[in-house]
């Protein structure tokens, strides 16, 4: 047996393509290490949102450069490969650089990974194929890194047609895609009979999706969440990440109709101010941002959010600034993502004037001390509430399990294993910085009269 190390970076669809990257590696008779140096393959899985991504890549081939000759002086030949965003937009610079990387492939591409492996030399592959990538790999096995997951990725949606100015996700991931809701259906189906209780369903645009429905009519999010939703063992549903523009009626009904669609949303706005929103390309304005705020929570009252924001957009003054933390005020949330902007090569906003970095920094600090002020607020708010909690995983300590609230927290109780995989009510009894605790509300004594009905 080959053995294959895969290191991911950056967001929940990376998450999700190295498990299907591990899924086809399988079926060419690979398995999975968690340690690099027992590995014949390595692959590096990389993300281009994220500030300095190729540097770290670079960095992290350089130490498997050492790895690979040691290995080599042992009679072992490892190869090295680099897939994801920064393998799509840098594919023949990453070829120059990195003398030890033995293959590039895009995200797009990666079903092709055992036609790569077989090819003698060093492969490329950047291309936005014709055929369907989803379609050319095997069934899905395992999540990688995990024996028996509760919790799962499920990728829907590909793609983006926005063209933001500050993104790259258009020219690393191409236009937007949507897998077929058969084809959707079928691998919750597959991963509910394994023990899978909630599904994320990812996209870059998740709520564009418009997919082939079972009925051969297009669908869009809202109704393939109805459709999931009908599968019994699922208990919850969450999507991200979704852009505003793309609301609709059905989404709505959805929050207010399904029990299993939790009650957090992630809906980035980046700005606050409708002249940045406007050079960011966002083809939206806060006030319609406000406005699809007031309807989400008129149907969904118990609704927490999540946002993404960028500062320092290049020709932000302190009035677009201020704009943003109005907005802030304004909607109040539970949670949130937070950017200083840093150009993207190949995006319009790079060859924008830039603002000096120091401004930038302290508008973040700024942003992000109002945002953690509201954080810390809303998870006070749950102190002595009940909470519906799936039990995910074993906890620190011996007879704890833990899980996730409705809100997406972090939260561990006293627990006997049989509750893995369970949605069981919670107290919230302790609000820590990065997690909740809580006791099994079956544990809560009982008050006397109650009690002595009960005898």
């Amino acid at each position: 047996m080959k053995r294959v190390f895969i290191k991911t970076y950056g967001c929940q669809m990376n998450v999700y393509d190295s498990s299907r990257m591990m899924d086809i590696l399988n079926a060419e008779g690979y398995t999975e290490t968690d340690a690099p140096e027992k590995a014949d393959l390595v692959l590096l899985n990389t993300c281009h949102i994220r500030e300095k991504a190729s540097e770290k890549m670079y960095s992290d081939i350089g130490r498997l450069d050492v790895m690979k000759k040691e290995r080599a002086a042992e009679g072992v030949d490892v190869k090295i490969g680099v897939a994801g965003c920064v393998a799509q937009a840098e594919g023949k610079e990453i070829l120059r650089r990195a003398s030890a990387v033995d293959l590039v492939v895009g995200p797009q591409s990666y079903h092709r990974l055992p036609h790569l492996l077989r090819q003698k030399g060093r492969a490329i592959e950047t291309e936005f194929p014709l055929e369907d990538k989803f379609d050319q790999m095997p069934a899905v096995t395992q999540r990688i890194g995990l024996t028996k997951p509760v919790t799962s990725f499920l990728t829907v949606q590909e793609g983006c047609d926005k063209f933001c100015t500050f993104c790259v996700v258009p020219y690393t991931r191409g236009a937007e895609f949507s897998r077929p809701a058969a084809k959707i259906i079928d691998e919750a189906k597959l991963l509910a009979d394994k023990g899978v209780r909630e599904f994320t369903l990812l996209g870059q645009n998740v709520n564009a999706y418009h997919g082939i429905g079972t009925d051969g009519t297009e669908w869009n999010l809202g109704r393939l969440l109805f459709a999931l939703a009908e599968i019994p063992q699922i208990k919850r549903l969450r999507y991200m990440t979704s852009h505003p523009r793309d609301m609709h009626e059905d989404l709505y009904t959805a929050h207010r109709d399904l029990p299993q669609v939790m009650p957090y949303l992630n809906l980035p706005v980046q700005s606050g101010s409708d002249k940045i929103l406007k050079a960011m390309n966002r083809q939206h304005t806060a006030a319609d941002y406000l406005k699809i705020i007031e309807r989400l929570k008129n149907d969904c009252p118990d609704l927490a959010l999540s946002s993404d924001f960028i500062v320092g957009f290049p020709s932000e003054t302190d009035d677009d600034f201020r704009d943003t933390l109005q907005l802030v005020e304004t909607v109040g949330y539970a949670s949130s993502f937070t950017f200083s902007y840093s150009p993207r090569p190949g995006t319009p906003a790079a060859s924008m004037e830039q603002l000096p970095e120091n401004l930038k920094m302290e508008r973040l600090h700024a942003l992000q001390a109002l945002l953690m002020k509201q954080q810390t607020a809303f998870k006070e708010s749950l102190r002595g509430k009940t909470l519906d909690v799936l039990f995910e995983k074993t906890g620190r300590f011996e007879g704890q399990l833990g899980g996730r609230t409705p809100y997406l927290q972090p939260i561990h109780a006293d627990a006997p294993a049989e509750m893995m995989g369970q949605v069981v009510q919670v107290i919230v009894t302790d609000v820590g910085t990065n997690s909740l605790s809580g006791t099994l509300v079956s544990k809560q004594p009982q008050p006397a009269a109650l009690a002595e009905a009960n005898i």
